[in-house]
């Protein structure tokens, strides 16, 4: 399935749930619901993530991608300052070197 597919799918399904609680109840969400929205983006996003980098078929793999995946998550944890294409460049560039030396 393509990446645009499941992203689509993904916002539907956000949009849906944004649009039934704040369209069709004549009361305000609270604040816990309105957090609880919030977060869920960052959620499936990491998941799609995830399912990308170590599925593959019904098997999981640990390979070059888990490798570039690793190194961009801790550079964006050690450095949280830095760009995000710093983070992209830095796992592209893991997960050619460790796709070089194997």
């Amino acid at each position: 399935m393509s990446w645009w597919v499941i992203i689509a799918l993904a916002g539907g399904a956000y949009a849906f749930k944004a649009i039934g609680l704040l369209a069709f109840d004549a009361r305000p969400p609270s604040p816990r619901v309105v957090r609880a929205l919030s977060l869920l983006p960052p959620a499936l996003l990491g998941a799609l993530i995830i399912t990308q980098t170590v599925a593959v078929d019904t098997s999981i793999v640990l390979d070059a991608r888990a490798a570039g995946v690793g190194a961009g998550a801790l550079v964006a944890i050690v450095w949280r300052r830095v760009p995000f294409l710093m983070v992209l460049l830095v796992a592209a560039g893991v997960t050619a070197l460790v796709r070089a030396v194997t």
